[in-house]
């Protein structure tokens, strides 16, 4: 039996082994699986680096399907080149609890490298990964010791090369030369509306050698040859590579194939029938894989167990020569923060005219830059504004891959899902800022870091009415609910310098998820915590500032942010009135969310049903706090452009409606 033969099996046997799973489930993408298998096949056989035993191993090239609709592609890959995916696993796609979800999910499935599923999104989660790369290679590899050493590599559709966040994604890569990224770029021409001559009709080719990408072609996307040498040529060039090859949906399929209809429906039984007799391929059984051709592919799997046991014998020489390096590769890798973080972050004293907080984040960011070599992070070309960056650090460049400052350009969205990139590849912290408004730009890739239950960190400044002049394009109204809607997301809004620090740690504490800061533009006070509880409160999500007055309290003020310092000022107006006022502070509706019912109670005693919350947003979700009979001051409507006081006045976020408010509350106890 010749090697050709065998490789068209091989070939075969990906195809229908999906299609069979597809129409087994009744639902699914047969279309991408069967018009990409000799791509992916050469790629997984004679290309990528893996070890199916250790899906884990850092020196691991990446290989992301951005279409995920096409996950059958990849559950095929998997099984059959020996990763922890049963066959029987296959046969339940789609079904509830199984390892093989409708759409890959990071976690779920061994060898899944990130969720995608949403077009555009794994193409900019590699941009991220290959950021990681390059940097990494940059800190750890040392003469005679290529500690990172590997491809990303992608299959992306029409699909998302028209979404906006690859374009950004694309032109980032480009810029930064980052050679280490090779998409096969599946052309098939065919979108769900049928040909892709309605809506996209630019030239592809052209567009990413403008981006400064390397562009080949592969005229046949089933010559196994034609694929496997522009993969050899992608890996020797000094660019990112697209690799264009000219496939056709459904491949096989009798009168689907080129046709919408392959895209997202099972084939039906007749069809698949039909496209097995015209590729010669046995009706019975299904989920049909010839010994030989298993044997194949898991050769592919022990190679590569050979190459990740010779790099683990380097790591052993690496770690006799470099013991230090070899000690920080090992802690970061698994995530381990340093002891004594605590210590590093400044303690902010008592100033009534206070910091902005994006000012005390930046300060906390330096601080713990000197002993985190993991953090990387930038801004979408708001640097001074959100004070992101680290001092003395070098930015990351086409020319110097050290520097662990990125300069996304103004890019939110292919930022967002870089930062899941740079966390995906592992070893890293990555950070981002922009202004919280444009957090809307960048949200499907937060909420997918927030599914993936991804350390990422959000710097969003400029977090309310207080930006004053610019005005309500740029005030951030409904953007606080729209971020805490989003499950797994822990959304921190500090009052003050000293609870930015807390924040920080917090933030990076949290392994199973992102954590987005908002962050004031203006100057708030700094509290002075002999007469205020300490910031460490923010742990908790809500905490008691202060009991004013004799007694029981009768009255509960609650604020976020810059607008505790108002409900501070009325709770001591409120005293001078012979009222006892209970002051909290509520930075962070998650965390107090994980707090036992016996803390949330005594912050929130349910015997005070006076209750006031104020926050520089919409008031939707606060009654949850507040109670049926409590009051909620917000903004149910967009901003204005004025001096931030100003604005703060004429739209009602004031000490004597605070006060106004309570009064009212306490009239009816």
């Amino acid at each position: 039996m010749s090697r050709t033969d065998l490789d068209i099996r091989a070939v075969n046997t990906i195809r229908f082994l999906s299609a069979d799973a597809v129409q087994n489930a009744n639902s699914g993408h047969p279309g991408l699986p069967m018009g990409t298998a000799a791509m992916a096949y050469v790629l997984w056989t004679r290309h990528l680096k893996f070890n199916p035993a250790e899906p884990s191993w850092p020196d691991r090239d990446r290989f992301v399907l951005s279409a995920g609709h096409g996950s059958m592609l990849l559950y095929s890959l998997l099984h059959l080149t020996g990763y922890d995916l049963p066959l029987e696993q296959i046969k339940h796609f789609r079904q509830w609890e199984s390892m093989t979800p409708g759409h890959p999910e990071y976690g779920e499935t061994p060898g899944v490298e990130t969720t995608t599923g949403p077009l555009g999104q794994g193409f900019a989660n590699g941009v991220g990964m290959a950021i990681a790369a390059e940097h990494q290679a940059a800190m750890y590899n040392r003469e005679g010791f290529p500690m990172i050493d590997h491809f990303i590599y992608a299959i992306v559709s029409d699909g998302d090369l028209m979404e906006g966040v690859a374009s950004e994604a694309a032109s980032i890569a480009g810029h930064l030369q980052l050679a280490r990224l090779i998409y096969l770029y599946d052309d098939n021409r065919i979108s769900i509306d049928g040909s892709t001559d309605l809506t996209f009709t630019e030239d592809r080719a052209a567009r990413f050698q403008a981006y400064n990408w390397h562009v080949l072609h592969v005229e046949d996307g089933n010559n196994l040859e034609e694929i496997d040498r522009a993969l050899t040529k992608a890996k020797a060039d000094p660019r990112p590579s697209l690799i264009v090859c000219r496939t056709h949906i459904g491949y096989g399929l009798p009168t689907k194939q080129d046709t919408a209809a392959a895209h997202g429906e099972p084939p039906g039984e007749e069809e698949l029938a039909g496209a097995k007799e015209r590729l010669g391929w046995p009706q019975e059984p299904r989920f049909f894989i010839p010994q030989d051709v298993h044997e194949h592919f898991l050769e592919a799997g022990i190679h590569g167990r050979k190459a990740y046991e010779d790099w683990q014998e380097m790591f052993w020489r690496y770690q006799q020569s470099y013991p230090d390096l070899a000690a920080q590769f090992e802690r970061c890798q698994a995530g381990i923060l340093p002891d004594g973080l605590d210590d590093l972050v400044p303690f902010f004293p008592p100033d009534p005219k206070g910091i902005a907080t994006r000012a005390s984040s930046g300060t906390v960011i330096n601080a713990l830059a000197s002993v985190l070599p993991e953090l990387i992070g930038g801004s979408a070309d708001l640097t001074g504004s959100n004070k992101t960056a680290i001092a003395g650090e070098a930015p990351f460049t086409a020319e110097d891959r050290e520097g662990r400052y990125l300069h996304f350009g103004v890019r939110e969205h292919a930022m967002g899902a870089a930062l899941s990139g740079l966390a995906l590849h592992g070893g890293l912290i990555p950070y981002g800022g922009t202004f919280l408004v444009f957090s809307d730009y960048m949200r499907p890739a937060v909420r997918l870091a927030a599914m993936m239950g991804l350390r990422v960190i959000y710097v969003f400044t400029h977090d309310s009415i207080g930006l004053g002049e610019d005005g309500p394009t740029h005030q951030p109204i409904e953007q606080l609910t729209a971020l805490r809607a989003i499950p797994n997301l822990t959304v921190v809004r500090p009052a003050d310098a000293n609870e930015v620090g807390v924040a920080w740690q917090v933030a990076l504490e949290r392994t199973t998820g992102p954590t987005a800061l908002a962050l004031t533009r203006q100057a708030v006070p700094t509290l002075d915590r002999d007469h205020f509880a300490s910031a460490d409160g923010l742990r908790q999500g809500a905490y008691v500032l202060a009991d004013l007055g004799e007694g029981k309290s009768q009255l509960i003020l609650i604020a976020s942010g810059s607008e505790v310092s108002l409900i501070i000022e009325a709770g001591e107006r409120l005293l001078e009135k012979g009222h006892s006022v209970r002051l909290i502070s509520f930075p962070s509706w998650e965390l107090f969310s994980e707090q036992p019912i016996e803390y949330q109670e005594q912050v929130l005693s349910p015997n005070i049903h006076a209750r006031v919350a104020i926050e520089a947003g919409v008031t939707q979700g606060w009654e949850r706090w507040v109670g049926n009979g409590g009051a909620v001051i917000g903004l149910d409507r967009f901003g204005a452009s004025a001096p931030y006081r100003e604005v703060y006045q004429h739209l009602g976020l004031t000490v004597e409606r605070i006060i106004e408010e309570a009064e009212r509350l306490l009239a009816n106890v």
